[in-house]
């Protein structure tokens, strides 16, 4: 059901990690309405996939000169004005269902990451990046906003301050700028050695609680924008919930004996 064909995605599997590559490398990727109602199919199906089936998800895309270089403008511009909050609250649901996502998704970024790219990169749990990547949310310039949440989440990362600095002045980071500025985990050589990386941080999950992961997840989700006491009641409810699992069970006998748990799944 997930590998389902899609006309602007390529989607595979191995070894539990699923792949999703945005695939409209003529236009530098851009994101038009039919891109991201395919992407909100396809997040929506995976929020229902159990932990057997799968253990992270990375987000990438085809071609060289593009994660995404934005929205697609020539769309934008036909659109009628009382559209534009369609397409806005479109691009939004996309980008919170990649926080509904049960493991990681990891964006592996390549390219131009502008705009709406920028913004989908920010909805992963974290951004890795090669060395000829270029952030920015220049849609001032365009006499526009950003509308797919980048005026919260590129806060959220690097701080209001220098959020601000970087929309209101149009200005573009490197992968070198956005590592320094901690929109970046790490940033690599090549594509090639991202994704063979993303791939194995991902795998290191199999060690670790699915549920857990699950829950912690949904934990720092829900409690980001919380004030201290909010947050740690969400958390103690989670603890709670995970506390009487079979994952619990396993992993405090293992810890006892001396050995490795076999979370199973």
């Amino acid at each position: 059901m997930l590998l389902k064909e899609y006309k602007n995605l390529l989607v595979t599997k191995e070894d539990k990690i699923l792949t999703i590559s945005i695939n409209r490398p003529k236009v530098l990727n851009a994101l038009n309405q039919e891109l991201l109602s395919e992407l909100k199919t396809l997040l929506t199906l995976i929020t229902d996939t159990d932990f057997k089936d799968l253990r992270g998800v990375i987000l990438t895309s085809e071609g060289e000169k593009a994660f995404i270089a934005g929205a697609d403008i020539k769309e934008m511009d036909g659109l009628e004005d009382d559209k534009a909050s369609d397409f806005s609250a479109l691009g939004q649901e996309v980008s919170l269902l990649f926080s509904k996502v049960k493991v990681p998704v990891i964006a592996c970024v390549q390219g131009y990451a502008l705009g709406g790219g920028c913004e989908m990169a920010m909805s992963a749990d974290w951004i890795y990046a090669t060395e000829n990547a270029i952030f920015g949310l220049p849609e001032l310039s365009l006499g526009l906003i950003p509308g797919f949440g980048g005026t919260k989440r590129l806060a959220q990362f690097v701080g209001l301050a220098k959020a601000k600095e970087l929309i209101f002045t149009g200005g573009k980071w490197t992968a070198a700028d956005a590592y320094k500025n901690l929109l970046v985990n790490k940033v690599f050589a090549n594509k090639e050695e991202m994704l063979s990386f993303a791939k194995k941080q991902l795998l290191k999950s199999e060690r670790q609680s699915a549920l857990g992961v699950f829950y912690s997840k949904k934990t720092m989700e829900e409690s980001y924008f919380c004030n201290m006491q909010d947050s740690m009641s969400i958390e103690k409810k989670s603890f709670s919930a995970i506390f009487s699992s079979k994952d619990k069970r396993t992993g405090i006998k293992a810890f006892l004996n001396k050995e490795k748990p076999n979370f199973q799944y």
